[in-house]
């Protein structure tokens, strides 16, 4: 019993921890760092501290148990790092291209629709958390997307070899 309470309590710091971290983290964050791609025509957009926040806490309750870290478990060659992101078609380095590949996601070349493979709000039964997400939350799920790279470098994506 003493040994369920102790590892119930040891459980219950480290969670508000990760929680405490984790929030602290995008309430730190500058202008410029929270400034991200917002189209192809090369507009930016400064994410607020609290979209920035929300970004983080949505990317890792809904998004993270596929893309730890950046990486895609279901497809290693394919990373959410922002040479990855430039380099699929369409270009998906920015707010607006990564919240319509949450609506319509296709493979990296563009040329499939795979939203019956991956999450998307067009079609959530795979993934039933996408069928709560706004526009809004999309919005800033692609904004943490976007300011990972800035936060974490090589790490952000770069697979085993640097987690």
């Amino acid at each position: 019993m003493l040994k369920r309470v102790f590892g119930l309590t040891v459980a219950t710091v480290f969670f508000a921890f990760q929680i405490f971290v984790n929030s602290a983290m995008a309430l730190d964050l500058d202008a410029e760092t929270r400034t991200v791609p917002l189209n192809e025509q090369g507009d930016t957009v400064t994410l607020s501290l609290e979209q920035a926040t929300r970004g983080q806490r949505l990317f890792g309750d809904i998004c993270a148990q596929c893309h730890p870290q950046g990486i895609t478990k279901t497809n290693p060659n394919v990373k959410l790092g922002l040479e990855d992101l430039a380099l699929a078609t369409p270009r998906r380095d920015n707010v607006e291209a990564l919240v319509d590949y949450m609506k319509h996601p296709t493979t990296y070349d563009g040329e499939t629709d795979i939203s019956e493979l991956h999450p998307a709000t067009s079609s959530s039964d795979i993934f039933p958390e996408m069928r709560n997400l706004t526009d809004e939350d999309l919005f800033d799920i692609a904004g943490h997307i976007l300011i990972q790279p800035k936060l974490r470098g090589v790490m952000w994506g770069g697979g085993k070899v640097y987690n």
